[in-house]
């Protein structure tokens, strides 16, 4: 499925058709070049599920922890900095893709054969401005 976004303020809605797509899947890679609108969507998607945190990207801890009114965890995931698969198993990546909280990750090409099967990958296409792609699958 493919969603074009033309600015910022189209974003909350591409969000929710991205969110009933996943089916429930709460498994999110990310996909796309610096810049592309990874860290934005992932901090539109965590503003709806009702992360009370302030969201950012995790690039120099790897992972941040959000959490929702409701008390549940979200995990933000950023491999940018990842040199190999054996930090992400030092790390505990098993537990956040298994443990049955929303996941979201950038830069997941390195992890790509670790991810479960219903992983929603959204792959961001940059255009003009603020105009994006966003092609999930």
């Amino acid at each position: 499925m493919k969603i074009k976004v033309n600015n910022k303020k189209e974003l909350p809605s591409a969000v929710k058709r991205l969110l009933k797509y996943s089916g429930g899947s709460r498994i999110f890679a990310l996909y796309g070049s610096l810049g592309a609108g990874k860290t934005t969507i992932i901090k539109e998607i965590c503003k709806q599920l009702g992360a009370s945190d302030l969201t950012s990207s995790p690039s120099f801890t790897l992972v941040n922890e959000y959490n929702t009114a409701g008390g549940e965890s979200l995990y933000h995931i950023d491999f940018y900095r990842v040199n190999n698969t054996g930090e992400v198993f030092d790390f505990g990546l098993e537990e956040y893709l298994y443990g049955g909280s929303y996941c979201f990750m950038e830069w997941p090409d390195l992890i790509e054969e670790l991810l479960p099967p219903d992983t929603i990958r959204v792959h961001i296409t940059a255009g003009e401005n603020e105009k994006r792609i966003l092609d999930f699958t």
